[in-house]
């Protein structure tokens, strides 16, 4: 092994030692990961792209093409994840490609499910250590968890969740927080459940276009 490579996996071993453990990841995502796997064999992404992860506010976002026109975005978004799914999967749907940008989108899931924000601070530090490990120059986008109407009773969390990540996302010129709650929101400071589908958690049409005008600056 080439010294350089060493110094990058002893760093990915002292920064997840210093983020705390991940949470529990069973391979439950293994089918999906399976046929986005499938994929890249019959038509390989391009190299040096966008690459979106996350949960399915990702997946569901079919437009991406056509809303970054000229980007060739890479959708790897999946199931109903977790930020910690994100990080056991990354070797095998963000790595590969050897991105220039990262655009995550994770964490609501987490907070649903009872975790805390320090958790999934910890998780977005582990995402970011084992990517900068792998390719130091990519860069990574985080889009703020979204405080959706279906998840009020967790809305204190996601807003703490959100300064934490912040806080850290800006301790690294190569990351990004991109804040998607404010120009979503309404006069009560929240995004109105036009902007949603019936669930009242994943986007329209109209959602994923103030997304699109939000994101697209910090993709150029």
């Amino acid at each position: 092994m080439k010294y350089p490579a060493l110094l990058r996996l002893l760093a990915l071993f002292l920064v997840c030692a210093v983020a705390g453990p991940l949470s529990a990841t069973p391979d439950h995502w293994a089918q999906e990961i399976a046929a986005l796997t499938a994929q890249d064999e019959t038509n390989p992404p391009p190299v040096g792209g966008v690459v979106f992860v996350g949960s399915s506010s990702i997946r569901m976002w079919r437009t991406l093409a056509e809303d970054f026109p000229g980007l060739a975005p890479i959708n790897r978004g999946f199931g109903g994840s977790e930020l910690a799914d994100s990080v056991f999967y990354e070797d095998r749907i963000v790595l590969p490609y050897h991105p220039r940008i990262v655009v995550l989108f994770a964490g609501t899931n987490d907070l649903n499910s009872g975790k805390t924000p320090a958790a999934v601070l910890a998780d977005f530090q582990a995402f970011r250590a084992k990517l900068h490990a792998a390719l130091p120059a990519t860069r990574l986008i985080y889009l703020s968890i979204t405080l959706a109407p279906s998840r009020a009773g967790v809305h204190a969390q996601m807003r703490e969740a959100n300064q934490l990540i912040a806080a850290d996302v800006a301790t690294d010129p190569r990351c990004t927080f991109v804040d998607i709650n404010t120009p979503m929101s309404g006069p009560d400071g929240l995004p109105p459940e036009s902007l949603f589908n019936a669930d009242r958690l994943h986007l329209n049409r109209d959602g994923y276009a103030i997304w699109t005008k939000t994101l697209a600056p910090f993709l150029k």
